[in-house]
This record gives structure tokens, C-alpha cells and sequence, in this order.
């Protein structure tokens, strides 16, 4: 990871989004510089989107000013302690880009960049990350549903470890945030890097205090649930401020787990980046000067906002409801609709001093990162084990500003990213959502398939790779959204596996006996885990285990299919087992490949299947005569089109593509 680096307070004059923009707005304001580094109009080759018209985009800059003394800006960790401008306000300075149709809907998507990434193009329009990054050539809108139903697009850069934008085409998107310098604290760096390699570099997040070893603490294991070590031949050096060198012992894979705690220093107020979100996000939707590139005629063009987020970026969604940034200043909801994609229970590690926003718990790296504690859910629950009394939504009840939200997931959330916390108490019990909450499940789906995805092999899995992709369930929740946040019309009620009809059970003894399954109860485990204590110059101690939460994983049918959720055709009319789990093949022995799913093929013949001793029915029984299988997955589109969980256009390219043999399997 690149140094976080400090705010930038020199901008120049741009044209917005309809041709005008101004520099500076009125002292106080919630952004007060709007930096124009690109506009293009008509964008996109001039590429059309039906009724709605050509595309204009804009890459900018904006530059927020926050008021440390108001008490909707004290939860940002060190934003006391931060420098300030002459008006005695914290600045920070996002990238920004704005795409909309000529004639737009007034419906604003603000989808939060992962890791500096656009990724709503992979998932709705299909298309590649590449062109959604790049979003410059005709084809990288995609199949161009977003644009076609006139939805204003906005990406807002919020993650300080990022190299924040230059204007060029499919740059990061980041953010320049203010620096403490001369404070120093802990930090932890966790590294595993799938190779031998020694001795080995390792960048650090946050710059050394002290270039001695003597003063760190280095240790190795080989799973996260292992004692760390110091065996002989493991040492360190710091190569300067940024970098260490390992050398590393005998005795561990590539997928070992390597750990320094060490003292950092000058660290940047990162949660200022939740507050970029608010504020750049409220000034497009409310602002109606010419200053603000989406507003026209004195007037904003923005009615509704919904806010996007996908895998960590839908976390990052669940710390702003948390923390109460669904808030302005002036007390205005930011996000009528919300809808984190595949984020599970989690949240993310931004609000804090040396946060490290980039860390991913999964099942082998980052376990030990504050990323995944209670609260879990959107209801207020007690905590069994610490006694706290917590939810998402308690924050935004106090402001009436609780949005109406889409929790979506894929399968694989409930196995890596302890989803069943969302839906259950940290007992185990069933949990009543809020009314504006629906919680839905894409079954079978791994973390985040592409959108061309086959079943194929990887050399780190166990089971063939699953192809199962959200975007047609997403494109239809999405829509649903739109209705409910505009119209009031309520969504389909939520899909997810309960305790209430019994989809969700206990990890053992979930799958009947399938020959070349290999199932074994494998799952991320849910812990309470308390950070290292610093005792005097020794560096902090590792993290602590203090107890660990029952998480429940869904049942599955007789096929060894999930029973619950979003069962898209190829789930419910199905030519294999697809499960949203896959063990490791060599390296990280027991535990989950990272963020895949599995797949099974039914045998061809009855014949087969009885020699395999595979209770599943074969291919030949199941669809006997020609077209058997097309019209079954006709009649599955078909129903989810009623259920509003499919749009009518991706049910009849579901059944065409099964007609014709291209139905993704």
C-alpha cells in the first residue's frame, strides 16, 4: 500500500457537467471547491441510451471543510487533532466522477470506489472491470441498463490509501486527507505471499517510528488459528520507513501467515474519507448553484440518491449507517435507498487511528483485523458475549434518516463473511428486521463472479470454479429499489435462509453423501477478538481471541443446492451441484479458497450415476427429451419475472441462451 498521503489545497478552475462550474463556494459550506479536471460531452463516442440521449461525464475534484465542533462530525476518529484551515475547518480533497444521461430521471447512483475501482459496470452492465474503470470508449457502458433508465452516476474516492486520481482514464480513485504528524501508536501489518521467495520485501501501511528491530516484533504461523512463532531463521530489516525484508524459515509454505507489530508514526484522519462520501454526496443531490456540475437552471437535478457498494465499498455503506453519516450536517438524509452487495456481517477498518481500510477477513489472511466486530445487524441486539447493546440502524433512528435498504448477498457470504450474523442474533436466535430493511441471497453464487464466467478449474481449489453471476438478480433489486424509494412500492419480501422455515442450520451434516463433494463443515468462524495492548516501547501484543460466535450456514436439497434465497434458473432448474464454498488444493490447508464456489457435474446417464453411487439424478432423468431443459428454465425465468427478482429482458435471454446450448454452466 502506497503512504497516505495530506490533503491538497491547490485547484483550479473547471467546467461542470452542464458547461459552467465555479471554484470556491460560501465559507462553511460542506465542499467548497469543485475542481473540474475533464469534461466530455457527448462522453462515450457519443454513444445513445434510448429515450434518455447521449452521456456527459466529468472527472473532478471536490474539496470538503468540516467543522470539528459539530457534533455530527465528532465520530470521526482524530478529527479534533487534525489540521485546519483559516476558517478552522478540516479539509480533505476526493476525487470524484459523474456520468449521466442528457435526460436524466433524477435518481442519483453513488456506487463507493473498491480499493479505487468502478465495479458496478461488471456487476449490472457486464462489462469488464477494465472498461468500467475506463468508462471512455462506447462499449465500456455495457449493455447500458443504468444510463438507459436514466440514472445519474456518481463515484466518489474516500480510501486515503489509494494514489488519488490524475484525471487519466481509469486512474484510482482516492482521496487526500490531512495528516497527524509527529503522533505515533501501534500497527500491525499481516502478510501471506503465496511463494518461497527469501528474503522477501513487504511494504508497511503506515511509516516506522523507529528504525531498529530490536523495537518490533516479528512472527510467522501457518493458519490464522496457530500460535505465532519466532523459530530460528526467521528474521527482518527495515529497507527504510515503508519497507521491511524478511528472511524466512524453514518449514512453511507459501501461504504461511507473516506478522510485524511495530510502532508507526504521522498517521492521516482517515475516517475523514465516510465524511467525503456524506458531504460530496448531499452537495450533488441538494446544491442547486452553478457550482455544482449536476445542477441546471438554479436548480439541482437530483430527486433521490441511493447509495452502492459492492464487497468492501458495501461495508464501507454499512460503517457510514453505523456511524450516522446518513446525516448531513444540516441534519438531511444523504441516501434515501442503500444497497451493499455482497459485504456479509461486516464493516470496514477506516474509522480509526492507523486504520487499514483495505483489510479483507477472509478465511486465511486478516482475521485478527477489527472488520468484522458487533454489530452485525441493522436491529438493535445484545451482544452475548460483551453484554453491548448495538445495531446498524441505531443511529440513523435518532435523526429519522434510516434508508430503505438492500442487503444482497451471494451464497458465498454465509460461509467467508459470516452472513447468517445479519439475519441472527449473536445467540443464534431468529431476528425481526426493520421495516426497511429486506435481506436477500443470490444462491450458489460466489463472491463476485465475471460476467462471462464458465465453470473452470483453478490449481488452488478443490472443485471446479462456480460461474454463478448476481447480475441479473442485482439489475431487478435494483429496480425494485428505484420503486420502493420513489413510488413507496414495496420490494419482494427477503430471500435469505432462516431459522423461521428452517434453511439455516448448524455446520455439521448439512449435505447428503455425494461422491466428490468435499464437504467437511469448512466455514470463516465468527470471533470476538480484542486488539494488542502496548505495554511502555515494547510493541503491542497480537491480537486476543476472546470467544466465538454460533454461525449458522444454509441447508441445501437433495442435489446439494441451496434451498433459500434468489435460486436464479441455472440453481433451480440445475445441470450440477453449485455450492458457494470450495476447499483449498495444497497450500492453506483447511480452510476455504479464497472467494469461490464449487461446482459438481450431474452424471450424464443413470447408468453412470449408479456407478459412482451418486444419489443424484443423472442428466438423462431429469431432462429425457430434447428441449425438456430449455422450457423447464423458461418456466423458472418466467416465475422470478412475477416475483420481481428477474426483469422480463433477462428472463427471455436465459431462456434463448438455454435453447440454445449458452446458458452459463
Amino acid at each position: 500500500m502506497t503512504r497516505i498521503r495530506r490533503a491538497a489545497t491547490a485547484a483550479l478552475v473547471g467546467g461542470g457537467l452542464a458547461g459552467s462550474g465555479l471554484v470556491a463556494g460560501p465559507a462553511g459550506a460542506e465542499v467548497t471547491r469543485f475542481e473540474t479536471l475533464k469534461a466530455e460531452k457527448p462522453a462515450l463516442q457519443g454513444r445513445s441510451f434510448g429515450e434518455r440521449g447521449q452521456a456527459e461525464k466529468v472527472t473532478g475534484r471536490a474539496t470538503i471543510a468540516l467543522d470539528p465542533a459539530d457534533p455530527r462530525n465528532a465520530v470521526i476518529a482524530d478529527i479534533a487533532l487534525a489540521p485546519r484551515n483559516a476558517e478552522g475547518r478540516v479539509e480533505a480533497t476526493a476525487d470524484v466522477v459523474l456520468l449521466r444521461p442528457e435526460r436524466p430521471n433524477g435518481l442519483l447512483i453513488v456506487e463507493i470506489p473498491n480499493r479505487g475501482r468502478k465495479l458496478i459496470g461488471p456487476l449490472v452492465e457486464g462489462s469488464s472491470t477494465e472498461a468500467s474503470g475506463r468508462l471512455e470508449q462506447a462499449d465500456d457502458a455495457g449493455r447500458g441498463f443504468l444510463l438507459s433508465r436514466g440514472y445519474t452516476l456518481a463515484w466518489i474516492g474516500w480510501q486515503g490509501d489509494v494514489a488519488p486520481s490524475d484525471g487519466r482514464a481509469g486512474a484510482g480513485m482516492g482521496i487526500r486527507l490531512p495528516v497527524l504528524a509527529g503522533i505515533t501508536g501501534p500497527s500491525r501489518e499481516e502478510w501471506s505471499f503465496d511463494n518461497t521467495t527469501s528474503p522477501i520485501e513487504a511494504p508497511l501501511t503506515w511509516p516506522a517510528a523507529d528504525l531498529d528491530p530490536a523495537k518490533a516484533r516479528l512472527t510467522v504461523r501457518a493458519k490464522a488459528e496457530d500460535p505465532r512463532t519466532t523459530p530460528p531463521g526467521l528474521s527482518f530489516r527495515f529497507v527504510d520507513a515503508g519497507r521491511i525484508a524478511i528472511t524466512r524459515p524453514a518449514g512453511f509454505d507459501g501461504s504461511a501467515l507473516y506478522e510485524l507489530s511495530y510502532t508507526a508514526r504521522d498517521p492521516a484522519v482517515t475516517g475523514l474519507g465516510l465524511a467525503a462520501i456524506r458531504d460530496v454526496a448531499t452537495f450533488l443531490r441538494h446544491d442547486a448553484s452553478a457550482r455544482n456540475p449536476l445542477a441546471r437552471d438554479g436548480r439541482s437535478t437530483i430527486d433521490r440518491a441511493i447509495g452502492f457498494g459492492i464487497s468492501q465499498s458495501g461495508r464501507v455503506l454499512r460503517d457510514l449507517l453505523y456511524l450516522g453519516l446518513n446525516e448531513d450536517e444540516r441534519g438531511r438524509m444523504v441516501f434515501d435507498g442503500m444497497m451493499p452487495h455482497i459485504a456479509g456481517s461486516r464493516r470496514s477498518f477506516t474509522n480509526a487511528r492507523f486504520a487499514q481500510p483495505g483489510r479483507n477477513p477472509g478465511p486465511h489472511l486478516d482475521r485478527s483485523y477489527p472488520a468484522d466486530q458487533f454489530p452485525f445487524a441493522y436491529a438493535t441486539t445484545t451482544d452475548a458475549l460483551t453484554g453491548k447493546r448495538d445495531g446498524l440502524f441505531l443511529r440513523c433512528r435518532l435523526g429519522n434518516t434510516c434508508p430503505r435498504l438492500m442487503h444482497v448477498d451471494s451464497e458465498y457470504e454465509l460461509w467467508g463473511s459470516r452472513g447468517a450474523l445479519v439475519t441472527t442474533d449473536t445467540r443464534g436466535a431468529e431476528l425481526e428486521q426493520p421495516p426497511e430493511v429486506r435481506v436477500y441471497m443470490i444462491t450458489g453464487a460466489p463472491h463476485f463472479a465475471n460476467p462471462d464466467a464458465r465453470t473452470a478449474t483453478d490449481p488452488a481449489c478443490a472443485l471446479p470454479v462456480s460461474p454463478v453471476h448476481a447480475g441479473a438478480a442485482s439489475r431487478a433489486l435494483l429496480t425494485a429499489l428505484e420503486a420502493w424509494i420513489t413510488d413507496g412500492v414495496a420490494p419482494p419480501a427477503s430471500r435469505y435462509p432462516s431459522r423461521a422455515d428452517g434453511t439455516l442450520g448448524a455446520p455439521a451434516h448439512l449435505y447428503p453423501p455425494i461422491p466428490g463433494l468435499p464437504y467437511t463443515g469448512l466455514h470463516t468462524p465468527a470471533q470476538w477478538v480484542e486488539p494488542g495492548v502496548q505495554s511502555g516501547p515494547e510493541p503491542a501484543g497480537p491480537p486476543v481471541v476472546r470467544g466465538t460466535y454460533p454461525l449458522l450456514l444454509p441447508k441445501v436439497d437433495p442435489d446439494g443446492n441451496t434451498l433459500a434465497g434468489l435460486r436464479l434458473p441455472l440453481i433451480e432448474v440445475p445441470r450440477a451441484t453449485y455450492t458457494a464454498w470450495n476447499p483449498t488444493r495444497g497450500v492453506a490447508a483447511e480452510t476455504l479458497c479464497n472467494q469461490k464456489g464449487g461446482v459438481l457435474p450431474f452424471a450424464g446417464t443413470r447408468t453412470a450415476a449408479q456407478a459412482a453411487h451418486d444419489p443424484r439424478p443423472s442428466l438423462e432423468e431429469r431432462y429425457p427429451d430434447a428441449g425438456d431443459y430449455a422450457a423447464a428454465v423458461k418456466a423458472a425465468a418466467d416465475r422470478m419475472v412475477i416475483e420481481r427478482t428477474l426483469l422480463p429482458a433477462d428472463a427471455e435471454d436465459m431462456a434463448k441462451a438455454a435453447a440454445e446450448g449458452r446458458l452459463a454452466r
